[in-house]
């Protein structure tokens, strides 16, 4: 497959723009960690609003408004955008509540699956093609899940959702002709009520945790950053790479994940795992290779 000089630099956007948002997801684990006493489903829910309270003030004090006026006269994009926002907003909540109930690492799979259902996806709607040695690294990628999934010894539903549900997430958002920061905007505002009215009756109920503590104040707006941040970098590598791309370079988050959740919180970790997940890192190596063979050899015909 032959790309222009505008292809190539458009790739390479989205792949810097990938690297960075599944870097702060990988790293994310450190923040909930930080605010671990409060309740899961009270900081999806400070996630959302913050989300929206920086948003609003990105596009306030940088993009302005107009962008979200022409929105108005599109309601099947909108429309498009609220479904988006309930497939990320379902996909919070299940992964918070798996926490909750100490299911962590069936939910953490679903993080390692998720990829394998981009690159599905991407061939089923898109068209998208993988060369040789990436359908190698595929079948590498599909090897090390198994092994994982045959680990957890049953049908790993919540795995299975996290993974469905971000997965098609990506496709519609690559298909949305919106711009990131106006998209994620939407998403937020839609699921806004909802989070508000949630925190109103969990403060109604006495056991609200926003304004007891100096420390935890100072945290939990941070969520609203470290959610609209990545999640408007991933709609830029959605618009400018192959979903299959995109989901190898996924790999990355949980990646980080196992690295910190191994060596800084020091959980157990034996050799069936490290099977699985040495065939995950080296199909990734694999399609890494190419995509630096690939952009090489284009370099080379300019």
């Amino acid at each position: 497959m032959n790309l222009a000089p505008t292809d190539l630099q458009s790739r390479r956007r989205g792949a810097l723009a990938a690297l960075v948002a599944f870097t702060i997801w990988g790293l994310a684990p450190l923040y909930f960690k930080a605010v671990g006493s409060v309740p899961p489903f009270e900081i999806v829910a400070h996630r959302v609003l913050w989300s929206l309270v920086f948003l609003t003030a990105l596009l306030a004090f940088w993009r302005g408004f107009d962008g979200l006026w022409r929105l108005r006269r599109e309601p099947r994009l909108i429309g498009l955008l609220a479904l988006t926002s309930l497939l990320t907003g379902s996909n919070w909540l299940v992964f918070v509540w798996a926490i909750s109930v100490e299911r962590l690492i069936e939910a953490s799979l679903g993080y390692f699956i998720n990829p394998l259902v981009s690159v599905l996806l991407g061939r089923l709607f898109l068209g998208e093609r993988l060369r040789p040695l990436q359908r190698a690294a595929a079948v590498l990628a599909t090897m090390g899940v198994a092994s994982r999934v045959w680990q957890v010894g049953q049908l790993p539903w919540i795995a299975l959702f996290l993974a469905l549900t971000f997965g098609f997430y990506g496709l519609l958002r690559k298909r949305a002709p919106v711009d990131p920061i106006n998209g994620l905007f939407v998403e937020t505002a839609v699921t806004a009520p909802l989070a508000l009215a949630w925190l109103f009756w969990v403060a109604r109920s006495g056991e609200l945790h926003f304004g007891t503590d100096p420390l935890t104040d100072a945290l939990l707006p941070l969520a609203g950053v470290l959610t609209a941040v990545p999640l408007m970098l991933f709609a830029v590598a959605a618009r400018h790479l192959p979903l299959s791309t995109l989901g190898f370079l996924q790999y990355l988050a949980p990646s980080l994940g196992f690295l910190l959740a191994v060596f800084v919180f020091g959980e157990p970790f034996d050799a069936g795992q490290l099977v699985g997940f040495a065939l995950i890192w080296l199909g990734l190596a694999v399609y890494t290779a190419d995509m630096l063979k690939t952009s090489r050899a284009i370099a080379r015909e300019q």
